[in-house]
């Protein structure tokens, strides 16, 4: 990704820590829990993944393919299981792993190389300007879609502040709660509280991996 180094390493280390609790609930947790655990676990270990710093290790040319082909199939998975917030994220991670394969020099048509000068001509360029837009094209900055980054931050915004405020616990507390579950919910209230969190934390993730985009 092309955020700073620190928030990178931020980045992985919120990320890594929520996939590493949710595989740990998804052995451990109730059996209906395990499968949506499981797979967000794996999702945030592949978010670490991509928000490693490019300073810090240099991946190969074809890891931003991989990403986007691992985390398509797991959307598609996710919209088979009718998992609809799963199939959101991957695919959020997937159109962020393409972002990072096909830069904005590619994608935007107005940034070719031999524009009209000052003068309105399109002649030759000088070395100065040639070097510059060069320049320019090997560091430009990653290729997304502003209208389909928008709604995704739209998404994910109302995500983390819904999720969030369920974690209050004077509004869990006023949650619905079925007849009988009493006994259970209090042996069950931490871990699947920090579970919770975990998805909040996911979502600031995802929220601060679009803003690169």
């Amino acid at each position: 990704m092309h955020e700073p180094p620190l928030v990178g390493w931020l980045l992985v280390l919120l990320c890594a820590t929520a996939g590493v609790y949710c595989l740990v609930r998804a052995r451990t947790g109730p059996a209906g829990d395990r499968e949506d655990a499981r797979g967000e676990g794996l999702m945030a270990l592949g978010m670490a993944a991509m928000a490693l710093p490019a300073s810090a290790v240099t991946p190969p040319e074809w890891s931003p393919w991989l990403f986007t082909a691992l985390f398509g199939a797991a959307g598609v998975w996710a919209l088979v299981r009718r998992h609809l917030h799963h199939a959101v994220g991957t695919f959020a991670m997937a159109y962020m792993a393409l972002a990072m394969a096909v830069p904005s020099a590619h994608m935007n048509p107005t940034g070719s190389v031999g524009a009209a000068g000052p003068t309105g001509s399109t002649g030759p360029m000088s070395p100065t300007s040639s070097v510059s837009s060069v320049s320019s094209m090997e560091h430009a900055g990653p290729g997304g879609v502003p209208l389909l980054t928008g709604l995704l931050l739209a998404y994910f915004t109302v995500y983390v502040i819904a999720a969030g405020v369920r974690l209050v616990p004077g509004v869990r507390a006023a949650e619905s709660v079925p007849e009988g579950a009493g006994a259970e919910q209090p042996g069950d209230a931490g871990p699947s509280g920090v579970l919770r969190a975990c998805r909040v934390a996911m979502g600031i993730g995802m929220l601060a991996m679009l803003l690169t985009v």
